[in-house]
């Protein structure tokens, strides 16, 4: 009886060496399919399956081969033979890139990628999209929502110094997640040098200030050259995103003005201006006006000529921004 049993056992394990030395394992016949990568990597496949890329594959798909190539000798022994990584660490960006391209080559987004800046700093795709998804999605969702860990910080890693900027007391609402950064910029990839997404600072600000653009009898100079004569889009310490407080800020330009400010001591400005031939500024045009006191009067440009950023008043009104 023992021997019969000893005997049975031993058939077993025959018949079960026979089969892994056989071609199903042994020539690494077996079909691989993304469900045999999932019954190890149960963490990776649990959250690709919120993205695109598993919306469109199945259990019997091969999604993971088309990005990290054949598993044939993994099959065989998965300790031993481990698989090459193509988006480890050391791994030069264009090669990470050329297996995204694989699939995404001639998506229209990416016609100035490899004239943009990020292409020509090492910025690669993983860089920036977690391929396998981001834990906690709660649906399938575009491939986009898979940033690391949102848009926003995923910038300012590398972006410190415009991400600073966006913490500041005046700012646009990115950290409140009410826009994006790439509402104004393409990451992919711009002809402009900054990738905006339009073709001219003013018409990107426009896409959303529509009621600054115009046209208008009366143009402002500085707002039609570049709105960022006067503001900075990412944050600033002064209200509305200015450069600077006003009056300071128009007297960048208008340092010729009639009335920078009021000033006392019965002086019209702080400098001697055109045709002055009060006591303390004959012959003196440019200079300091010796009769002007420091005590500057908190007046702003703002209380008289509002209308900054153009005019359609007519007269005087229109031509001094006087609303």
């Amino acid at each position: 009886m023992r021997f019969k049993s000893l005997l049975a056992v031993s058939g077993l394990l025959a018949a079960v060496a026979a089969f892994i030395a056989g071609p199903v394992f042994g020539q690494a016949k077996m079909p691989v399919q993304t469900s045999v990568c999932a019954n190890c990597h149960e963490t990776q496949n649990a959250t690709v399956a919120l993205t695109q890329h598993g919306a469109r594959n199945d259990a019997s798909g091969s999604m993971c081969m088309a990005c990290h190539g054949s598993a044939d000798d993994h099959l065989k022994d998965p300790l031993k033979n481990k698989m090459a990584s193509k988006f480890g660490r050391g791994v030069p960006a264009a090669q990470k890139d050329a297996v995204c391209m694989t699939c995404h080559a001639g998506n229209r987004h990416l016609g100035f990628w490899d004239s943009g800046k990020h292409a020509q700093n090492e910025v690669s795709c993983s860089n920036c999209h977690n391929i396998h998804g981001k834990p906690g999605a709660p649906v399938v969702a575009p491939f986009t929502t898979s940033f690391r860990p949102n848009e926003a910080d995923m910038c300012g890693a590398c972006h410190q110094q415009v991400r600073a900027a966006t913490l500041k007391p005046s700012h646009h609402p990115i950290i409140e997640n009410k826009i994006k950064c790439s509402d104004c910029h393409n990451p992919h990839g711009a002809i402009t040098p900054v990738m905006l997404k339009a073709e001219t600072v003013n018409q990107q600000c426009y896409s959303c200030h529509a009621d600054k653009r115009g046209p208008y009898i009366f143009a402002h100079p500085a707002v039609e050259e570049n709105c960022l004569s006067c503001h900075n889009p990412h944050g600033s310490v002064y209200a509305k995103l200015l450069n600077e407080k006003t009056p300071n800020l128009c007297q960048d330009c208008h340092d010729w003005s009639r009335h920078p400010g009021t000033v006392y001591g019965g002086a019209g400005a702080f400098t001697c201006q055109p045709g002055d031939t009060s006591a303390a500024c004959a012959g003196k045009e440019g200079q300091p006006n010796a009769s002007a006191s420091t005590r500057l009067v908190a007046r702003n440009c703002l209380n008289c000529h509002n209308a900054i950023h153009g005019s359609n008043a007519p007269g005087n009104r229109g031509k001094f921004f006087i609303r």
